[in-house]
């Protein structure tokens, strides 16, 4: 994409988000790194943002002519703030919008599926990212590889289900294509990894890999739900226990080739990202 214009990456201190933002900046792209305590990111400009206070929204874009985004967390009606705020983007002259959605969430579905769908009628250049489940959702602060570390157990509603769990680095690295490249790919972009696993697969790789002994313990939709309503709101918590359960009926279990074709390398493995997790620069 040509210009000289600045990218505004919303959550750059995320998961994603600090990939991405890496990643341009490496590029020599300007950067705007919002977050809501407007934390420095190296080589980027930090800007306060919070998806609840538009005050600080003309600020965070200015001057800026695309934009990363990552919805409100938790948030079951997230188009309720995100789409002034795009409204507000266009009229401000950002020209493209690339959208972190689920591979679980189709277009107009629920939460961030109705900001995947209207984006094509807000901006001419978009994309909409689909990524399957993290994997660094065992090893990072998720609920899951807080209960591998504590003792030893993956509680999932997902059955023998199987997932195309893919890395975080690589879903960054489709974003840069995707904020970058003269031809924006104005579609959705469902990312996987190579594999589909399911939990009890996962839990023998990290056993194998870690040393550490790992067992899946199934439950219900509802134990799920109950579970994550400790820690999130109710509305929310129903929502991803929904979400395990369609992984159990079979929802998830597909890969793509999304990675290797706007990237030009392969997807990461899951034992990969296990050892290099477990044995930096290995």
């Amino acid at each position: 994409m040509t210009g000289t214009g600045t990218t505004l990456v919303i959550g750059a201190t995320g998961t994603t988000g600090s990939r991405t933002a890496a990643r341009l900046t490496a590029a020599g792209h300007r950067v705007r790194a919002a977050s809501r305590h407007s934390t420095p990111v190296p080589g980027a400009e930090p800007v306060p943002f919070d998806w609840y206070d538009p005050a600080g929204h003309a600020a965070a874009l200015d001057g800026v002519d695309r934009v990363y985004l990552i919805p409100p967390l938790g948030d079951p009606d997230p188009a309720a703030v995100m789409l002034p705020f795009l409204r507000r983007a266009r009229t401000a002259g950002t020209r493209r919008a690339v959208l972190l959605s689920s591979s679980a969430i189709p277009e107009g579905g629920p939460a961030v599926g109705a900001v995947h769908q209207a984006l094509p009628e807000l901006f001419a250049q978009w994309a909409v990212l689909r990524p399957s489940w993290f994997m660094q959702n065992f090893t990072g602060t998720h609920a899951h590889a807080r209960s591998i570390r504590e003792d030893g157990t993956l509680w999932t509603a997902t059955g023998s289900g199987r997932v195309g769990f893919v890395d975080a680095d690589d879903i960054a690295a489709v974003a840069f294509h995707a904020l970058t490249d003269d031809r924006s790919p104005d579609t959705d972009l469902v990312l996987t990894g190579p594999e589909a696993l399911s939990h009890d697969d996962i839990a023998a790789l990290v056993t194998e890999v870690t040393g550490r002994y790992v067992v899946h313990r199934p439950i219900s939709y509802e134990q799920m739900r109950d579970r994550l309503s400790a820690l999130m709101p109710v509305e929310f918590a129903a929502l991803l226990a929904g979400m395990e359960r369609a992984i159990a009926e079979g929802a998830e279990d597909r890969v793509t080739d999304t990675v290797q074709r706007l990237t030009g390398r392969p997807a990461r493995t899951f034992r990969a990202f296990l050892e290099r997790e477990m044995w930096p620069g290995r």
